[in-house]
């Protein structure tokens, strides 16, 4: 079957698997009162919603992806690998997730959760971060610790952005969405079919849940939602820097490969360092829950749900578009010039949107 087939086939099946599905969960979710009440400040809907829209999410994603993994790609490197090291992190993560949204899960048991995927995936699966492509003048490849410390932290800052990105109707399966189409584009052009199909399929689940989860919200995706598409993120965004890309375009080549996978995730990124530092310098955990991500705070100015999603979302993509810009027209290549540049552009441009939307709004009152 042709690359392209498999790629279309395999995100309608993901979409429709989610689009048929999805109500049938919502109604037994609601019978049997498997439901997020907005009983916390810090909750931002005002009905009792489901939270299980991870059981669909991951149903799909795993039968999509079996359904159309194509074998006589296995020549490869990694991707049977890939393949089984992800479904069996997927399992455990999915099951934590599920008990997590019917009826907690204590921390502990969700870090041993994580350290345990983080294992399987960095360790036995060997995917690990090898080279820092130039960005504050590293080129040489990593040593085995500097390797798997750097590994681990990405895996950590990726799978819990997710899950804290998820507090705002159709926000994390926007983002995700995006992120996900624009990896399968790329793994496309380097010729890679298995992670182009992972991508995709997990794009075309994200179409086919942003329909129940956008404003007004019918379901949740959940732990069980929220951790599957961290861990996926976590294997695309490593295997992109790691990849490849003799068969890619140029111009797929000449991208500093780190930088693009942190402007396509720039908003779970950004939001979550940001959360992180504030809530350890107030002297709080940093994977406890507060009303302080930059999306709280948007909605907070009265613009409503839709507009703050449909608003970080442009953001995501003009980011990406920026680093083309930078790279191919200002012909910016030095590695550490065009990760400042980035970050710098990036909060610039999200503090300029606030502004500007204070102001308009606060001028309506």
């Amino acid at each position: 079957m042709s690359e392209i087939y498999i790629l279309v086939f395999g995100f309608l099946t993901a979409f429709f698997v989610v689009l048929f599905a999805m109500p049938s969960l919502i109604k037994v979710a609601k019978l049997k009162n498997l439901v997020d009440s907005p009983t916390e400040d810090r909750k931002m809907h005002r009905w009792s919603i489901p939270t299980l829209g991870g059981v669909v999410i991951f149903g799909a994603i795993v039968f999509s992806y079996s359904l159309w993994f194509p074998v006589e790609y296995n020549f490869i490197n990694g991707a049977v690998v890939n393949f089984k090291f992800l479904i069996s992190s997927l399992i455990l993560l999915f099951f934590v997730g599920v008990k997590d949204d019917i009826i907690g899960t204590a921390p502990i048991k969700k870090l041993i959760a994580h350290i345990i995927v983080a294992f399987i995936l960095v360790v036995m699966a060997n995917l690990k971060i090898e080279s820092m492509h130039g960005i504050f003048g590293v080129y040489k490849t990593l040593s085995v610790w500097q390797s798997y410390l750097l590994s681990l932290f990405v895996y950590i800052v990726i799978i819990n952005s997710i899950n804290l990105i998820d507090g705002l109707d159709g926000l994390a399966g926007l983002i995700s969405l995006l992120a996900s189409f624009l990896f399968a584009l790329i793994f496309y052009f380097s010729g890679n079919m298995p992670l182009s199909l992972l991508a995709i399929v997990l794009s075309g689940t994200m179409l086919g849940f942003v329909f129940f989860n956008f404003h007004p919200a019918r379901v949740f995706m959940g732990d069980a939602g929220s951790l599957a598409i961290g861990s996926i993120f976590c294997l695309l965004s490593i295997n992109a820097i790691n990849e490849n890309y003799l068969l890619a375009p140029i111009w797929v080549q000449s991208l500093n490969k780190p930088i693009l996978v942190m402007s396509i995730l720039v908003y779970p990124l950004i939001d979550t360092l940001r959360v992180f530092i504030l809530r350890i310098f107030k002297g709080n955990s940093p994977f406890k829950a507060d009303k302080n991500h930059i999306h709280h705070y948007f909605e907070k100015l009265g613009i409503g749900h839709s507009k703050t999603t449909l608003t970080i979302f442009f953001f995501s993509i003009v980011i990406v578009l920026f680093q083309l810009f930078i790279q191919f027209y200002l012909k910016i290549e030095n590695p550490t010039y065009l990760f400042l540049i980035q970050i710098s552009f990036a909060c610039t441009l999200m503090f300029l949107i606030y502004k500007i939307y204070k102001k308009l709004f606060s001028s309506f009152d």
